[in-house]
């Protein structure tokens, strides 16, 4: 008797095990179980790559625990292949990118600030994290802040008789960039035209700089008013349909490709490009070496980083904000413990090493550990490094960090399917400026409910 309750005790106790291991009371993962966290990047820089399997190795001899698998977008096919996993419900646990509304009002990107402890938030340099939040919640960490700028070529600038120096540390208006265009404007010793502006069709960053420049921070403000309605667009928009119309841009602009703008460039046929990041400056620096050695074929730049210029009647304004890591869940959510592991990479992909980022771009540290690391060890030439400093105190972020998600989603989604078509049909001259900026009315309306 005794021999067959034991036994009925031992089979209950196994099965209560078994059930304890299945369905909806699976036991919660430990610390030292083994986990795999997927991170999805890109080319930050030239050495980004090498950067980043040194850190993952450093990382993973630290915690033999959790396996890092990285994966190397490009910037042209990366976005898409995220938003394809995104929509999934299967995003990578880390992205980089800058923290978008649209992202959180998916409902899966992680809220971090369970996981910020008070030696993170001390290290960050003031208004630095907050560029990697919506409505107040951490979503990332920041790993650089991005500047956009225009560049010139110094040769170009300086036959022509342009004052780049006082460009760079007073700023030009328009009507300023419209007279440096004139003397900018020839036909070179081959007969093929130079330029005193390229842009390419495909990106919104050129109309973006120009309307910032225009008092209107986006398509909507922070309150989340809309900004593309009025007459501020319409000068915007004649303002760029001058430089085509003046030939102070290609009139095949429409179907110019990033690549082909920065050809131009780089072959003299340009004065200057827009967008231009700081990091042109070390990317043409190294670009010299290479023709000094016989590795490139092209003449040698000089580059200079230049502000984009304002409307007359208009402040300056320089289009900043934060790029880094962004954390996700899936929708097969992997647990508390998944996602500890997942921040622990994060933050040890934004430590103070990671700022060789910042250093390598020209762009300024988003730590004090950082800061303190680089110190002396600028890339950027003396003269690029005080024209970006020049134009950071004329600094606006980006508006998406104010706006509640859904609204930052629409606003996405206007760029996509009202502006791009738009601005292509203003560089091929099919529509004019004044149509342009009554569709961006109607549907502004449609879309947004403004």
């Amino acid at each position: 008797m005794k021999k067959s309750l034991l036994l009925c005790m031992v089979v209950v106790l196994m099965l209560m095990s078994a059930c304890g291991k299945s369905g909806g009371n699976k036991e919660a993962a430990s610390p030292d179980d083994k986990d795999t966290v997927v991170v999805w990047t890109y080319p930050v820089h030239g050495t980004y790559e090498d950067d980043l399997k040194e850190m993952v190795a450093n990382f993973q001899k630290e915690h033999p625990n959790i396996t890092v698998k990285t994966e190397v977008l490009s910037w042209a096919e990366g976005p898409k292949k995220f938003d394809v996993a995104l929509n999934a419900g299967s995003p990578p646990d880390l992205y980089f990118h800058s923290v978008d509304g649209t992202y959180v009002n998916t409902g899966l990107a992680l809220n971090l600030d369970p996981y910020m402890t008070d030696d993170i938030k001390t290290d960050y340099l003031p208004g630095t994290l907050e560029l990697a939040q919506i409505g107040g919640k951490q979503y990332g960490l920041p790993l650089y802040q991005f500047q956009w700028a225009w560049g010139g070529n110094k040769r170009i600038l300086e036959e022509a008789g342009i004052d780049w120096a006082k460009i760079q540390q007073e700023g030009w208006t328009w009507s300023q960039f419209n007279e440096a265009a004139a003397k900018l404007t020839k036909t070179l010793s081959d007969g093929s035209k130079q330029y005193p502006l390229v842009t390419d069709g495909t990106s919104l960053d050129f109309i973006e700089v120009l309307s910032r420049n225009n008092n209107m921070p986006d398509v909507l403000d922070e309150s989340g008013a809309f900004q593309w309605g009025d007459e501020r667009i319409v000068e915007t928009l004649n303002f760029i349909k001058g430089l085509l119309d003046k030939g102070y841009m290609p009139k095949e602009t429409a179907a110019i490709a990033p690549a082909k703008r920065s050809d131009m460039f780089y072959a003299g046929q340009a004065a200057i490009i827009s967008k231009a990041i700081p990091y042109y400056d070390v990317m043409i620096q190294n670009r010299n070496k290479d023709i000094d050695s016989g590795k490139v074929k092209g003449e040698k730049i000089d580059f200079v980083l230049l502000p984009v210029p304002h409307n007359d009647n208009a402040p300056a304004k320089t289009t900043m904000g934060a790029e880094g890591y962004i954390a996700f869940k899936q929708k097969n959510d992997k647990g508390e413990q998944h996602a500890k592991n997942t921040f622990q990479v994060l933050e040890y992909l934004s430590n103070a090493k990671a700022g060789n980022s910042s250093n390598e771009l020209v762009l300024p540290f988003v730590r004090k550990s950082q800061a303190d690391l680089f110190a002396g060890k600028a890339l950027g030439s003396e003269e690029t490094i005080k024209a970006s400093a020049a134009m950071a105190k004329y600094i606006v972020n980006p508006v998406t960090l104010k706006l509640d998600t859904a609204t930052a989603a629409k606003m996405k989604q206007f760029k996509e399917q009202v502006v791009t078509p738009n601005l292509q049909a203003l560089y091929s001259a099919e529509k004019t400026p004044e149509a342009i900026a009554e569709e961006f009315k109607s549907k502004g309306t449609q879309m947004l409910g403004k």
